[in-house]
């Protein structure tokens, strides 16, 4: 080996060993990252189920409170709205 080699053979190992341990900091940065954002992920579906659910009992909720026959008993329940009988039924001709 020449002079110069034998001066660059122990700075080049010295570069050597500091990429491979920023490249080993940065894998363990990265994957560290990574189970962060798998574990929000996992949250952010966990709500999204939850507020499906809730979405569809909302829904059925709205069926069952619009539903003909509970508008009729409010109707008459608490507006005292009653079905007119014929005789008070007029037609409009234009």
């Amino acid at each position: 080996m020449s002079e110069t080699a034998a001066k660059l053979h122990p700075v080049l190992n010295l570069m050597l060993l500091v990429l491979v341990l920023l490249s080993a900091f940065t894998v363990v940065h990265s994957s560290h990252t990574c189970r962060l954002l798998y574990a929000s992920l996992q949250g952010l579906e966990q709500t999204h189920w939850f507020l499906q659910e809730d979405h569809g009992r909302l829904l059925l909720e709205h069926s069952a409170w619009a539903s003909h026959h509970r508008v009729q008993l409010e109707a008459v329940n608490q507006l005292g709205m009653a079905q007119p009988v014929a005789l008070d039924v007029r037609l409009v001709r234009q």
